[in-house]
């Protein structure tokens, strides 16, 4: 028996070498839902015609017209579906009165078929057309039960007489076939072209098919003019991507937070955060959605643990509750937060067959403690509600208040997004709404993670999506071809990178890559404890399209070390404007004893080493990337470095201490011909911060400096690495220029490195301490005095921003940047440096510290006072600092500080 849908896909197609349709038959669209369906039969308009599926241990085949079945030029097909539909060789196969000839049909091909109204008890094939009401239940039980059903017909007809927006829900097929995600539209189907596929087919993105969708959103809307979620917990933003869910909140960037679908006989209603459903002023849209999950049934809700507070929050309605964690057989509704105990499998069936459920949950604790996972696939709840067309995200809305959806209006929709694109890039005269396409992109990441389960309704969206790249080509931004954020070319960019995420192939997305020739041997990466939390260079790069393998010992796979393919880690996405690809980087995990990787756009490799490492000497091998020009002090020779430079392909090299690193343009190196000293220097700097800070030295890993040509934030940012712009690349690593014109841009940047949130005051100290660091450099290892190292350091600058600071007031609004910094100058003028390496070694080791500013400047004052051991009460209440009365009280038994600078702006008080 096939049991996989591609196997599947080959039993049904054995032998089919043409679709012989009648030419006078219309057939109908077929819309696709479930995760056991997969299209058999797809015109070249992407529309199925044919499609298979299963549901509990049964399987279905649907046709979408009744006399297919009943024509002689199928009979291959029908031949293997009769076949595949079979749960055994002796099982019988029986035939509707209505399809009377098809008995003849599968007569002439050996399979031996009666007539008869309805399917026996003995499990077999049934063959009917999609008209009869009388067979549903038992055709959804006898399918259920591991029956099989051929199932023909064309609804376009039947929605002329009773409203195509009733058809999904109505149609009397669609009550047996709904079951297993499967549903006759009243498309007509065109007959033009059919190809018989060597594989499962892609069908179209969205199927325009009217649905009772605006009916359900005014009837769990009713009363309500606006969501207002300014008061309660954050929820999480949710992924409406099947065509039966739609939203009922969304906020101003159509993220939405409430969603509901159908499937099936069944009904949902999820909202991000278990306070959608458990607040008061949510309460009129709870009492509407679980009206609505009743449908046409009697029975109970249920309330699992969570939701137990809506039994006392809706005393007055008609509900008849039950309070359980299971699913029950006398339940129509269940309410809760969370499938952790339920089977998924139970679940599906009870919405499938009628079933109302609502669900208030969130993904982002979950996101938070599984950085690493897939949200779609690996939350638990998710699990669960991705058959229904609905998923929980780890991200969260903005709070607010939001007017509720138009209900004639079906707005945003990621598969209705996605298939706009496409029609735009094909040109068929389709309007692309671009205010969709940024959310299009946090969708899509979403969407294709699901496309790691073979589950042919998501495989065909990640296919679509790469045919769309491979008919534009592949996006290409720089300097001279930059990218506005927002537009289609953007799109493509972000498109790429998530098919590259879901598993797609670099060379399916690029064109034949340059190879360039790898090292002559492979190269092998010592990784120790010592390594730990830090990235380890490799001195190699990897083209992008080009192949790397990686192999490591089996007892290593579990450490969590992983690969990074280049240094550029900032997300541009945000930017206006794209001179490069808003992301660079690309990281793997080590978890199997050999890997092949590779990215598209290439990099530097390193191996990054998580902070709880404790291994010694794991070997990392690497073979199938080029060397890269890189200097380790200590370790690379002036003639090694001489011979990378000159015969080096990579773009970018890097330049390394035990205490930094920087990577810079392979350019800007070649006229590097001794990096020693220049390493020396830096190695001098970054000990001049750790000094400073009080932290120890050599580093536990070394800093990074990173250039680029377009970074997140300013022209220099703090982090790991610190990133710059690219210009800046000839000032850091000219020896001479640093030493005669100084460095403050890193330092500063540095400096922000080592701010602790215990002794920062932000907003106001936030870009003022960090400056502590460059001065300190530059006055103890350049000899450049600070009224020289940076222009707002000259004294007559510094003397009138304290003037007007005390002018106005000496408010703390005003005490930022340079004013702030001021304040730190005179302490370090007054007792020096020492003081501040003490402090800040003092901090380190003190607990039960503030959280507040006042607080924590209190602290500062106090503390700061005791080392020097002067009462600076007053000199920080000349400041503007709020002081208080019983610190400063504190302190007076220490003696004055004589030497306040500040006195000479503050007039004598005389008694």
């Amino acid at each position: 028996m096939a049991t996989t849908p591609d196997a599947a896909f080959e039993t049904l197609m054995n032998g089919v070498t043409n679709w012989d349709l009648p030419k006078e038959f219309i057939p109908n669209e077929l819309l696709l839902t479930g995760e056991t369906t997969f299209p058999v039969m797809v015109n070249d308009k992407g529309q199925v015609l044919i499609a298979a599926s299963s549901y509990g241990q049964g399987r279905l085949v649907v046709i979408s017209h009744e006399r297919y079945l009943l024509h002689a030029g199928l009979a291959p097909f029908l031949f293997n579906a009769v076949r595949w539909l079979c749960p055994s060789p002796e099982a019988p196969i029986l035939v509707h009165p209505s399809l009377a000839s098809l008995v003849n049909i599968l007569s002439d091909s050996g399979l031996k078929a009666l007539v008869q109204p309805e399917p026996g008890e003995t499990l077999g094939v049934y063959c009917t057309d999609a008209y009869n009401d009388t067979l549903t239940d038992r055709l959804v039980q006898f399918v259920k039960r591991g029956g099989g059903l051929l199932i023909g017909g064309q609804a376009y007809y039947w929605a002329s007489q009773h409203g195509s927006d009733k058809v999904l829900s109505n149609f009397p097929g669609n009550h047996v076939t709904s079951v297993a995600g499967v549903y006759f539209t009243d498309v007509c189907g065109s007959r033009d072209s059919f190809e018989v596929s060597k594989e499962i087919p892609n069908p179209t993105l969205y199927v325009k098919c009217e649905d009772e969708i605006k009916y359900d959103q005014q009837q769990l809307l009713e009363g309500m003019s606006v969501m207002d979620i300014e008061t309660q917990a954050v929820p999480c933003q949710l992924l409406v991507h099947g065509q039966r869910a739609f939203p009922l909140g969304v906020d101003n960037s159509f993220n939405c937070f409430l969603a509901a679908a159908r499937y099936g006989h069944g009904r949902v209603v999820l909202g991000g955060h278990e306070s959608l459903m458990l607040s008061e002023a949510m309460l009129p849209f709870v009492l509407n959605a679980l009206h609505w999950l009743m449908g046409p049934q009697t029975g109970r809700v249920g309330l699992a643990s969570k939701m137990k507070a809506l039994k006392s929050l809706l005393p007055n309605s008609s509900f008849q509750w039950s309070e359980t964690e299971h699913l029950t057989g006398d339940l129509s509704v269940f309410c809760c937060c969370s499938f952790t105990n339920i089977d998924p499998k139970k679940v599906e069936e009870f919405v499938a067959e009628g079933g109302g459920l609502l669900i208030g949950a969130g993904a982002r604790l979950w996101g938070h403690k599984n950085p690493d996972s897939d949200c779609m696939t690996q939350y638990p709840n998710n699990i669960t509600l991705k058959c229904f067309g609905l998923g929980i995200t780890s991200q969260v809305v903005k709070k607010g208040s939001f007017p509720v959806p138009n209900p004639q209006v079906i707005d945003y929709h990621i598969r209705k997004a996605l298939a706009q694109f496409e029609s735009a890039v094909y040109s068929q005269n389709c309007i692309l709404q671009e205010r969709w396409l940024m959310k299009l992109v946090k969708d899509c990441s979403y969407m294709l993670q699901m496309t790691h389960q073979r589950i042919s309704i998501y495989d065909s969206v990640k296919e679509r999506a790469l045919k769309v790249i491979q008919h534009e080509g592949f996006p290409r931004v720089s300097d001279e071809h930059p990218i506005l954020k927002g537009s289609p070319q953007a799109f493509l960019l972000f498109l790429a990178y998530e098919l590259f995420k879901s598993g797609v192939d670099a060379s399916q997305l690029l064109p034949p890559p340059s190879l360039l020739p790898p090292t002559e041997s492979p190269m092998v990466i010592k990784i120790s404890r010592d390594n730990r939390s830090s990235w380890v260079s490799t001195g190699l790069y990897l083209p992008e399209g080009q192949v790397a393998q990686i192999t490591l010992p089996t007892e290593a796979t579990n450490a969590n070390l992983k690969v990074l393919i280049g240094c550029h880690t900032d997300n541009i996405g945000e930017a206006k404007t794209y001179y490069r690809p808003p992301v660079m980087t690309y990281i793997y995990h080590l978890n199997s004893p050999q890997k092949n990787i590779s990215w598209l756009y290439g990099g530097l490799l390193y191996v990054t080493v998580p902070n709880k490492y404790n291994r010694d000497d794991v070997s990392v091998t690497i073979s199938g990337a080029v060397s890269a020009p890189y200097f380790k002090i200590g370790e690379t020779t002036q003639e090694e470095w001489k011979d990378l430079i000159k015969s080096s392909e990579a773009p970018w090299g890097e330049l390394a201490t035990d205490n930094i690193i920087l990577t810079i343009p392979t350019e800007c190196l070649k006229m590097l011909r001794d990096p020693y000293p220049l390493l020396q220097l830096w190695d001098e700097i970054v000990q001049a911060v750790a000094k400073l800070a009080a932290v120890p030295f050599p580093f536990k890993r070394p800093e990074r400096v990173v250039l680029d040509k377009q970074i997140s934030l300013g022209y220099l940012h703090s982090g790991y690495p610190v990133m710059g712009h690219i210009s800046i690349a000839e000032g850091i690593i000219d020896e001479i220029a640093i030493r005669s014109h100084g460095i403050w841009g890193v330092a500063h940047e540095l400096g922000h490195n080592q701010q602790k949130g215990r002794w920062n005051f932000p907003p106001y100290t936030t870009e003022a301490l960090c400056n502590l660091w460059s001065i300190y450099v530059h006055e103890t290892v350049l000899n450049i005095h600070r009224d020289q190292a940076h222009p707002s350091l000259k004294p007559e600058l510094r003397m009138q921003r304290i003037k007007t600071h005390l002018n106005m007031g000496a408010p703390l609004s005003n005490w930022v940047v340079w004013t702030a910094l001021e304040t730190y100058l005179q302490l370090q003028e007054g007792f020096g440096w020492e003081p501040f390496i003490q402090i800040f070694a003092d901090y380190r080791v003190l607990s039960n510290l503030p959280k507040g500013n006042e607080g924590k400047m209190n602290l500062w004052v106090k503390k700061f006072s005791e080392v020097v051991q002067k009462n600076l009460a007053p000199f920080f209440e000349a400041w503007g600092w709020p002081v208080q009365n019983d610190v400063a009280e504190s302190l007076t038994y220490l003696p004055e500080w004589l030497e306040n600078p500040m006195k000479m702006y503050t007039p004598e008080v005389t008694e």
